[in-house]
């Protein structure tokens, strides 16, 4: 059930319609939301019914056990007997899915479920949080379906909480999840998709087929293409919770307005970002040392790199970042933070664009092979725009121009919608359907990290 399908959305106003009449019974509104949850997972494939209440009941008794034990050996034991679990749960569905019965290959790999579960598990372990002793509340929010296929990853203990103290919706709140839910299906529907499928892909596959300013136009549209597609996505899904009155993290904040590389990390899948420092860089060895930290960056990134997939395109992109990490964080070591001029300013974003656009390439193209015949292309200098259309060039800028206005003006049209009769905003939204519908007529494309 892809979040921008009409499918998703009769299911989440069905389980809006019978959540709020049950919302002031805990009980039954968590089960609820687990039944929702566990519907949703139904969706994709049936077995899902089985893996993820397994999972989830085990980390449950992991994190009772850890929050009554003092025994360093036995909690070191727990954490690690959930890592594993999770770890090697993700491993096996996105890596040797023929070892599960019957050579099953289910489409979602899980990566999301098992990072969220783990902050259960590790914030008990580290005391950062505490175990609850709901049951219902840990597996209702542990599978929590808005996040569960490209998050944003969100913890455990936070959702529990919400869900412990759930309040009313408040009107602002509703109007708000609106609005964004309206610009997630903008961004993915008429900007996202439209690239995909007219331009980046046609590109991509048959490189040598288009001249070298086509193919370098192609590496810019997949960067608006890729964040529209997961920011829309984020905004779908923050939107469906907070219509059920759940606040989810903020994932993006305009990544290609960064002037470093740390900067853009700050920025973009910023809930991933915290994970890999949070729950895997300061895990790693060499604190204390002088060197080990950019080592260890570099060790992280690749990581992240290698959890998109087991190839070298993914290795060498996770390579890429982890050394432009090093670097910024070596070089802000040395000189302290940068003071630039506005001019500075602007080269620094214009260049950790152009880094992030040229680690895209290594992202999107599915093998070396194509990244050579890509940066080949760029590299001849043959200049034609004769594939180019003028609603590809339209959308490609409206794209553009959407992510580089100044957050002032997007915040006053946010606050133009919430202030509207609520007439007007149905009729606004009235309005995008019908477009969405126009314009989008051979339905949404799969979310680029549902396969992730």
């Amino acid at each position: 059930m892809v979040l921008s399908s009409s499918t998703y959305f009769v299911f989440l106003l069905a389980v809006l319609l019978v959540y709020w009449p049950l919302a002031r019974y805990r009980l039954p509104a968590l089960g609820l939301i687990l039944l929702a949850n566990y519907l949703f997972y139904a969706r994709w494939d049936i077995w899902y019914l089985i893996l993820i209440p397994i999972a989830s009941t085990v980390d449950f008794a992991i994190g009772r056990g850890l929050e009554f034990t003092k025994d360093t050996l036995l909690r070191r034991l727990l954490v690690g007997a959930s890592v594993m679990l999770n770890i090697g749960l993700l491993s096996t569905l996105r890596f040797k899915p023929d070892l599960l019965e019957h050579n099953l290959a289910l489409p979602l790999t899980l990566s999301f479920y098992a990072f969220q579960a783990l902050t259960y598990t590790i914030d008990i372990y580290r005391g950062d949080a505490k175990s609850t002793t709901s049951y219902l509340a840990h597996l209702a929010a542990v599978s929590f379906f808005p996040t569960i296929i490209a998050g944003p990853i969100t913890r455990v203990s936070s959702l529990v909480t919400q869900f412990e103290k759930r309040k009313p919706l408040a009107a602002v709140d509703g109007s708000r999840a609106l609005f964004m839910i309206g610009m997630g299906l903008s961004k993915k529907l008429l900007i996202a998709d439209f690239l995909s499928a007219n331009f980046v892909n046609r590109v991509f596959d048959f490189p040598s087929l288009y001249t070298g300013a086509e193919n370098l136009l192609a590496v810019y549209a997949y960067a608006v293409q890729i964040y529209c597609d997961f920011s829309g996505y984020t905004d779908i899904a923050r939107g469906s919770a907070m219509l059920m009155g759940f606040q989810l993290p903020v994932n993006f904040n305009r990544p290609y307005m960064a002037r470093n590389l740390a900067d853009f990390w700050r920025r973009w899948h910023i809930t991933l970002s915290h994970w890999l420092r949070d729950y895997l860089f300061f895990s790693l060895p060499g604190k204390r040392s002088k060197f080990m930290p950019y080592i260890n960056l570099v060790i992280t990134m690749v990581l992240g790199g290698l959890w998109h997939g087991a190839n070298w395109n993914f290795a060498v992109w996770g390579l890429l970042h982890g050394v432009g990490l090093a670097v910024v964080r070596g070089w802000q070591s040395w000189r302290g933070p940068a003071q630039l001029s506005r001019a500075g300013q602007l080269f620094a974003t214009v260049a950790t664009f152009h880094f992030v656009a040229f680690a895209w390439i290594f992202f999107r193209a599915p093998n070396l092979e194509t990244v050579g015949a890509i940066l080949g292309q760029i590299g001849s200098l043959t200049i034609s725009f004769e594939n180019v259309s003028g609603p590809i060039a339209l959308v490609l800028a409206i794209g553009l121009a959407a992510h580089y206005i100044p957050k002032k003006w997007n915040d006053s049209l946010v606050d133009l919608f919430v202030r509207a009769p609520f007439y007007a905003q149905a009729a606004a939204l009235l309005l995008l359907m019908l477009g969405l519908q126009n314009v989008v007529s051979s339905g949404a494309a799969p979310f680029i990290y549902t396969k992730f």
